[in-house]
């Protein structure tokens, strides 16, 4: 969780603007610099934790995973396990999650400019669609309000 105390100081919308010193405005800006690097960090925590588990079926399950290959995917029964489980193959409808969000986005992005450029040195263009892009803006910004505790000064 992320634990924030109340502050309405540091915006004109809600509080007595004329009557805040610049010692309580500098306070509550610095009070607001300092939430907004724990939600960034929680962002990091959970980039962190997408590379941790990046594709690890293809590690745990890597004779499922030959064993489509050898096919050259005609058979795929690892293959439509594998985007239930991972939440990065968004520009496949059965691979986005519900809850899709930013860090599978970004997370996307990721596998594919690295895939692209480690075996042919070129990026296929990538593409997703607006209306899931939207949700997991959203998504996301659920996230991060779940963590979130206001506490009163």
């Amino acid at each position: 969780m992320i634990k924030i105390k109340k502050s309405s100081t540091a915006d004109t919308r809600t509080c007595d603007f004329k009557n805040v010193s610049i010692k309580t405005l500098l306070e509550s800006s610095c009070q607001h610099i300092d939430d907004v690097r724990a939600a960034l960090n929680f962002f990091v925590q959970k980039v962190e934790e997408a590379a941790r588990v990046h594709d690890s079926d293809k590690i745990s399950n890597i004779k499922g995973f030959h064993a489509d290959f050898l096919t050259g995917f005609k058979e795929t029964t690892w293959w439509d396990e594998h985007r239930k489980i991972n939440r990065h193959h968004l520009n496949m409808e059965d691979g986005i999650p519900a809850d899709v969000n930013l860090i599978d986005v970004l997370d996307y992005i990721a596998d594919c400019v690295m895939a692209g450029m480690g075996r042919t040195g070129t990026v296929t263009p990538l593409d997703v669609n607006p209306v899931m892009l939207m949700r997991a803006f959203s998504n996301t910004i659920e996230l991060l309000k779940e963590q979130v505790v206001v506490e009163e000064q």
